[in-house]
């Protein structure tokens, strides 16, 4: 049985692109594909009825709302703020994007009355960028907590935001405090590590005058540096030379082992528990 999509997607985009023209015929600012998808740049007055014609009219038919995305644009001016609706057609197998430019002051129209889904996907939009949504009874923060000020994502919010938040002994309680850095930033070095540093990292001039060889970060052989640290090291007095014992050396080995008793030795005192007999170790 044949698939009634396509296989590809990217093959519906000229046909969709067509299709769309004549289904917006108000609004549509721009339409054209880029990376292998389609987008749609719609005038905030028309988006609601050019995301009806998407997806009711037959032929285009997106019938899902996957997700709504903010974008800022600080060099924009006063519309800096870009609302993207991503759409997908579960028919044809296809998706697109619907751009909607706004600003902090004018608000986008609602689309909850056509998915009723896109009620958490404004308030997550008004709540990362502040971009308001005419018509959201519900728009309200949903990912930052209460009292937070400012919106996360924006370009020109700092990173370590305002306040920080900790769990307090004293109180019992969990405490808003402004943010306090526990030390300066710092300044990295982004210069490639193959090239090299024009500083020295410490700990790096106790080998900075070993022979390296041209081009390469490895050392030469190991006879190389060796000689480089020996003319490098202070020079080690000669150890003295080891004093003899205080026996006196062998003269021959022929009788050692011979069983001869020592001429100091003593006779061994006998035990009287002990019978001696014929052989053994005690005769």
């Amino acid at each position: 049985m044949r698939a009634p999509a396509p296989r590809w997607a990217a093959e519906l985009n000229d046909a969709t692109l067509e299709a769309a023209r004549a289904a917006i015929p108000n609004g549509l600012v721009d339409a054209f594909a880029h990376v292998g998808e389609i987008q749609l740049h719609v005038h905030r007055d028309h988006l609601i009825a050019a995301l009806t014609a998407l997806r009711d009219t037959p032929g285009l038919e997106y019938q899902q709302l996957m997700d709504i995305a903010g974008v800022d644009y600080p060099d924009r001016g006063e519309e800096r703020f870009e609302v993207v609706y991503c759409l997908l057609s579960l028919t044809r197998n296809h998706r697109l994007h619907v751009h909607v430019t706004a600003s902090e002051d004018t608000p986008v129209p609602t689309v909850t009355e056509l998915w009723p889904v896109a009620g958490w996907y404004e308030r997550e939009v008004y709540d990362m960028y502040g971009v308001l949504f005419a018509g959201n009874r519900d728009l309200r923060r949903i990912l930052t907590d209460y009292g937070f000020r400012g919106h996360p994502q924006r370009k020109d919010f700092p990173l370590t935001g305002f306040v920080e938040m900790r769990y307090s002994e004293e109180v019992k309680r969990v405490v808003y405090e402004p943010v306090k850095l526990a030390q300066d930033f710092r300044t990295f070095d982004f210069t490639s590590p193959w090239e090299g540093a024009e500083y020295v990292l410490p700990g790096d001039e106790k080998g900075a005058a070993l022979p390296e060889a041209k081009g390469a970060p490895t050392p030469l052989n190991a006879d190389a540096i060796r000689k480089a640290g020996d003319s490098q090291s202070a020079t080690k007095p000669a150890d003295a030379p080891s004093q003899p014992y205080a026996k006196e050396p062998a003269t021959s080995t022929a009788q050692t082992g011979a069983g001869n008793p020592h001429p100091n030795a003593t006779p061994k005192p006998s035990d009287p528990d002990v019978v001696p007999g014929k052989g053994g170790q005690n005769q």
